[in-house]
């Protein structure tokens, strides 16, 4: 049973209402589809890099879920001091590199797996059922516990969304219930509408202050290959903890030259970094000069840097 490519919803600005339509929350967490031949049962991100055992709670399949072979799609999430679903606090989980580490970030970080879809059965490739059937085998086979939840759906997509706006949460996922699951394809069958927005951008320079970094100028590349600066940023959800880890991993970065194409408003006390680091990061809306507006920093994240384009940021 080899991995695949998730389907992923496109982005839209406007919420679709009509029956053929349902609304599910757009969980702040980390794409992970589980698959279970009968014997094993093995853990894959979207990009196709195993997570098995990253994440032992959900791996003992037999304990919620009826079915001698299956493969799940779903998102894992962590929850922030707040109580709502944490991006930082799953990529703490989701960016363990040793193993020994997991026992102990099991208890620190606790996860909750939100299953919304199934794309094998017994057997069968059901991706061509459509969502109401794929949802109804969901309900069958699988027996929610502390640690598995299923997405629930909702018929009314602008309520929804109203309450995600009023609890600060990501934003709401619109699906036809007659969608079929078309894998490795981004569909307008599946819709995303965000809260705000958020990118993968790239770590460039920083600014320091008592020794520590208290804020990183952050780029993109475009089209010909260019590192071009985006904005700078001293906020957002790094611990004091992981700001001095930051200026622990980006001193020994430091360049002579700015690594960026263009000329960053701000280059008073800045120290160039060679672009490596790369970093979730929120943001309201894009300025005329293509540099965000109010950014803020959400977690580190493990994508090459090369990735990070103008022309993907729609993925992000």
């Amino acid at each position: 049973m080899e991995p695949i490519i998730p389907m992923e919803p496109k982005r839209s600005e406007k919420i679709p209402a009509g029956d053929e339509w349902i609304a599910q929350i757009k969980w702040d967490g980390v794409r992970v589809l589980t698959y279970y031949d009968g014997q094993a049962v093995r853990l894959y991100n979207r990009k196709l890099n195993e997570r098995t055992s990253h994440y032992p709670e959900i791996t003992n399949i037999k304990t919620y879920c009826d079915a001698k072979s299956v493969i799940l799609d779903g998102e894992i999430i962590a929850l922030g001091p707040d109580g709502k679903p944490s991006f930082h606090e799953v990529m703490r989980r989701d960016g363990v590199r040793r193993t020994e580490k997991i026992a102990r970030m099991k208890r620190v970080v606790p996860i909750t797996y939100m299953i919304f879809d199934v794309i094998f059965y017994n057997g069968i490739w059901i991706n061509s059922y459509s969502l109401s059937q794929r949802n109804q085998i969901l309900s069958d086979i699988i027996l929610p516990n502390n640690q598995i939840q299923l997405v629930s759906s909702h018929e009314d997509g602008q309520a929804l969304f109203k309450v995600m706006k009023q609890y600060g949460m990501e934003g709401i996922i619109m699906k036809r219930l007659d969608s079929q699951y078309i894998i490795g394809k981004k569909k307008d069958i599946w819709l995303k509408i965000k809260n705000y927005r958020d990118l993968i951008a790239v770590i460039g320079g920083y600014t320091l202050s008592g020794g520590i970094i208290n804020a990183v100028l952050l780029g993109l590349y475009d089209d010909q290959e260019r590192f071009l600066y985006i904005g700078h940023t001293g906020t957002g959800k790094l611990s004091q903890k992981e700001w001095k880890t930051l200026t622990e991993v980006l001193k020994p970065l430091t360049l002579k030259e700015r690594p960026f194409a263009n000329k960053p408003e701000r280059q008073t006390d800045v120290y160039w970094a060679k672009p490596i680091i790369t970093v979730k990061v929120q943001y309201t809306e894009w300025t005329e000069g293509r540099s965000l507006r109010q950014p803020s920093l959400q977690a580190f994240v493990y994508v090459p840097p090369s990735e990070c384009k103008f022309s993907k940021v729609q993925e992000a």
